[in-house]
Formats: structure tokens, sequence, C-alpha cells
């Protein structure tokens, strides 16, 4: 039996199967293993593996009868849930509704809102997120197999959005726990929890960034792995079927998923995690300083050669930093021998530094590399600021007005005595260069480019000097801070 086939069905014929032409026939060869390698994964195993160990997380508060009221804009949407996924839609941190035809109570327990978790153990320790229970009156975890326990909050950190919760129960599947450090940008991740409360469900991606830092004081894991509320407190899991961060946070204009997410590093979550179970709470090194990134600006006003480490901006007063000489000014380059490349590396440092340590630090300080020695206080809430008094002299217009945009006044000895001052120059308005470098009304100026500054003549006579086409540092006092800032002249 015989059949033809035309020049264009042969070349799709052998583009199909990897074929090869040899003497106008179609010889199939098998494809390269690089070919398949760079197939799309599947993820049934990882389901199969992990699935069991991923929880769904939900909260009650208690509420007075006469704060459930009806929410109208939302009854299409939860019609939609009921009709088509046969669950109730969450409302986090919207009203709740209130069932028709249910009799009214003096206080009864409403959802407060849904979210994930997974089992760190199998005798009943579960992780999550801190905003997943924060404020919750009771915590109900489900498990796959449709379970569900009370739970007890061992213990909740804010600081990094990681939570512990218990269950009674044994005989659990937990978690393996990956190597962060082995993680890579470009790499499949996999991500299981209870978008919008519909549970077990998972989503994939690749890993966008790590050590993102978006001002918290965990880098994290960035993917674009579809991440919606309800995901919060899910594992990141890599392709070895191991966690390697906790879903908590999206980038998102309407409260849904746009491509970016954030997922707390498992190593840090883990420390958080153990303390947490030790002691119900964590505890957290200081120092006591308020710290900027190191701009070029800044390190060339200092004599730096390079842009890197913790520009220390102001000091507290009776902190383990003042006790140590640190001043603001000082750029610190190395905690502990571990070199500071930015500011933020700084914090996570002397964070997971046990209070009551002595520490080595270096710094640099007008042109030079110096040595000291801190001992590490205890984490504490931010002391409020004080506000300088009123100034007691009309404000002088002069040099330092017109180069530094400043109206100043002498401290009187009412507020030297207030601020436990020797001198300094008070600042009354700030304008063009010095409201652009941040200083306020009520600063009081200690410094300008490293020279003490305890009159307003000083001032004057200092600044009639400056270049104005480079920038000049300034030492100021705000409340019970003393803080360091760069301005730039003007021309």
């Amino acid at each position: 039996m015989t059949f033809k086939m035309t020049f264009k069905q042969t070349i799709s014929l052998s583009l199909l199967c990897g074929s090869l032409l040899v003497g106008g026939l179609a010889a199939v060869v098998p494809m390269p293993a690089a070919a398949q390698v760079r197939a799309l994964p599947d993820f049934t195993d990882l389901v199969e593996q992990v699935g069991p160990s991923v929880v769904n997380i939900r909260t009650l508060e208690k509420t007075s009868a006469r704060e459930v009221q009806n929410n109208p804009a939302d009854e299409e949407m939860q019609e939609f849930f009921r009709r088509f996924f046969g669950v109730p839609m969450p409302s986090p941190n919207g009203p709740r509704q209130q069932r028709p035809n249910r009799p009214q109570q003096p206080e009864e327990e409403q959802p407060r809102g849904v979210g994930s978790g997974f089992i760190l153990s199998s005798d009943g320790f579960v992780m999550t997120n801190a905003h997943v229970v924060e404020g919750a009156d009771q915590v109900v975890v489900t498990l796959p197999d449709k379970r569900e326990f009370k739970a007890r909050i061992v213990g909740s950190d804010k600081r990094s959005d990681v939570a512990v919760v218990k269950i009674e129960a044994t005989g659990l599947p937990a978690v393996k726990i990956g190597d962060v450090n082995r993680l890579k940008v470009g790499e499949w991740v996999m991500a299981i929890g209870s978008p919008f409360g519909l549970d077990n469900s998972v989503t994939a991606g690749i890993v966008s960034a790590k050590q993102r830092d978006t001002g918290d004081y965990l880098p994290f894991i960035q993917t674009d792995v579809a991440i919606n509320p309800g995901n919060s407190g899910g594992p990141l899991i890599n392709m070895r079927g191991e966690v390697v961060g906790i879903n908590s946070q999206i980038y998102s204009r309407s409260g849904g998923f746009m491509g970016i997410s954030f997922s707390i590093p498992i190593d840090e979550a883990m420390r958080v995690s153990e303390q947490l179970r030790a002691t119900g709470k964590v505890q957290r090194g200081r120092l006591g300083v308020q710290i900027d990134q190191v701009s070029k600006d800044v390190a060339e006003s200092l004599g730096l050669s390079k842009a890197q480490g913790a520009l220390v901006r102001g000091v507290e007063q009776g902190s383990p930093a003042e006790k140590a000489g640190l001043e603001p000014g000082d750029i610190i380059l190395k905690f502990d021998g571990k070199t500071i490349d930015k500011s933020s590396d700084l914090p996570r440092l002397v964070g997971n530094t046990k209070p009551g340590t002595r520490s080595a630090i270096q710094v640099w300080r007008r042109g030079g590399l110096r040595d000291m020695q801190i001992t590490v206080g205890e984490f504490e809430a931010d002391k409020p600021v004080k506000k300088a008094a009123a100034p007691a002299e009309k404000p002088q217009a002069s040099a330092v007005s017109k180069v530094l945009g400043l109206m100043v006044s002498e401290l009187t000895d009412a507020q030297k005595k207030e601020l436990k001052l020797r001198g300094g120059v008070r600042v009354d308005a700030a304008a063009e260069a010095g409201a652009r470098a941040g200083i306020q009304e009520g600063d009081v100026i200690l410094a300008l480019a490293n020279t003490e500054t305890p009159t307003v003549q000083v001032l004057e006579t200092l600044v009639s000097k400056l270049d104005r086409s480079k920038p000049v540092s300034l030492l100021i006092r705000r409340g019970e801070w003393a803080q360091y800032t760069v301005i730039r002249p003007n021309r």
C-alpha cells in the first residue's frame, strides 16, 4: 500500500515529530533532552505531597446584635458565591450581613476573615500571618480532610507578620522546610491557600526577585504567583516540595491579583516561630538610632568613596548607640563583622541579635574608619517626639536665609534648659533648600559641616564660607532626637 505526501506536508510532519529529512524521506529521531527539560512543569505530585499540610484558617469576633447590619452592596456577590461555589463570600473588612429569621442575641460570634496556614509539626503547631489572626476572638482551623479544630494563638509578631497557632491533634502531616539561599530568580514555585475563602486552591509562577525591600522589617521574595485575599499565611513551595516562604502581601490597586506578590522568607519566619513557641513573644535587639540610605550626595559630602552602609541621622538619648559613642553623621559599615551594603541590612542584623550581646561595630566618621563596641539593647516602641518651645525672638533673615532657605533665631535660656543644650540655633521657618532637606520649624541646628553652631553669629559665619556647588551636612535636634541631614545650598 502506498500513499503520496506533498513537500509541505513532509516539512510539517518533520517539524512536529522532531524528524530529519534523509534522501527525501522523513527519519523520526527523539527530541533532545534539553527541549524536554524546558517543558512546563507538572505540579500534580507537589500538590499531593504538600496539599494535606495546608489548612484553612477562619477567624471570628464577638459582636453585639445591634452592630450586625445588612450590606446590600454585597448581596449580589454573596449570592454569586453561594450559587456557583456553595460557600459564603468572606468579608474580612466590611460590615457583616445578618441572616434572615435569625433571633438576635445580646452578643454573638460573627465571621471576621479567612486565611491560610500550614502545619509545622505533627502535634498541631500551625504557622500563618499575624494579620490573619490579629483581633480574633476565636480561630478555627480546617484541615483538608474537613476536620475542624478551635485553635489557640501561641504567639503573634506584627513586625515580621508571623504567627503560630496550636490545635489539639496528633499525627498531622508536617511540611518540609526549604533553604531560601538555594532559591533562584526565575525558579518555578507554587502556592496553596484559600483565596476568597476557596480552600485548597493551587496557583503557580516564578520567583521574580529575592531580597525585595518594601520598607518593612523583612526582605521579601517577590513572585508572579497569583495570590489574593485569603491566600495570606499559606506556603510558597519550591519544585522539591519544600516551603520557602509565607505568602503575605500583594501589590494591588483593586484588592485582586496584579502579577506582583510578596512572601516572607521561611528562614526568617522560622526564627520568629521558634521564639513564639518558646516564650510566646519575640525579643529583638536595638541600637537606638534613626538611619537612612547612603546616597551618592551623602557619600560625597562625608568623603566616602562608595555609597554603602547605614547613615545615622539621629541618636536617641540614653540609648545603646549614645552610650557606645555613635553620632549623627556616622555611617555604619559593619555590624558584628557583617558588611552593611544598604541601610535595611542593619535593623535585620541587629534585630536578630540577642539583647545584652556585646557586638563590634565599624563606622565612617570625618574621613576615617572607627571601630567600637556596643551592647545591644532590647527593641521597644518609639518614643513620641516633643516639639521645641516657641521662639522668644523675631526671625533673622541673612546669609542663612539666602543660602539655606532657613529663618533662624537664638535659643533662650529656658529653651536650652528644657532641651538640655548648651547652645544651638532654632529654626523658625524653612523654605527652598531647607524645606527640600526636610528641615522643620522647631528644629535646633547644632552643627554645620561638622562644626558646632552655638549661636546665630557662628552659623552665619560658617554659611558665608560655604561652597554652594556642594552639599553640606547639618546636625539638628528634633524633640528628643539628634538627627543628621544633607542640604544642597541655594545658588
